[in-house]
């Protein structure tokens, strides 16, 4: 198991932002936008919280530039595994993530997927 998770973040380690991201049948998904390493510590996500003082548009703000922005048990998947957020006009909200075990190889430039684009979680 611990190897599969260095094999997967040397993959990873591969990726740079705006490269082109293909399915597992060739369909054109997207762009890179963003790519984040494993954690296998990462556990949970927590939602801002208001403290004294706090304005609700900085709380706004704040959780808005939170990545994974997805729901909590597939964020914590991201986070422990490592993913690409990837621009694309596949999903109604612009962006779908990519599991780092999802990724077939990068060769070329590419990002090539061993999953169809509609399996890929979409932004929320």
């Amino acid at each position: 198991m611990e190897q599969q998770g260095i094999e997967q973040q040397a993959v990873l380690s591969r990726v740079t932002t705006g490269m082109r991201v293909v399915d597992a049948v060739g369909v054109e998904v997207g762009t890179v936008d963003l790519v984040e390493r494993g954690d296998p510590n990462a556990v949970t996500v927590q939602a801002p919280t208001a403290g004294p003082g706090s304005r609700l548009d900085e709380l706004i703000e704040a959780a808005a530039a939170e990545e994974p922005d997805v729901p909590a048990d597939l964020a914590a998947r991201l986070l422990r595994t490592g993913y690409l957020k990837v621009s694309t006009g596949l999903a109604r909200t612009g962006a779908v993530y990519v599991l780092a075990d999802q990724i077939a190889a990068v060769t070329d430039g590419q990002v090539r997927l061993d999953v169809p684009a509609g399996d890929l979680p979409p932004e929320e």
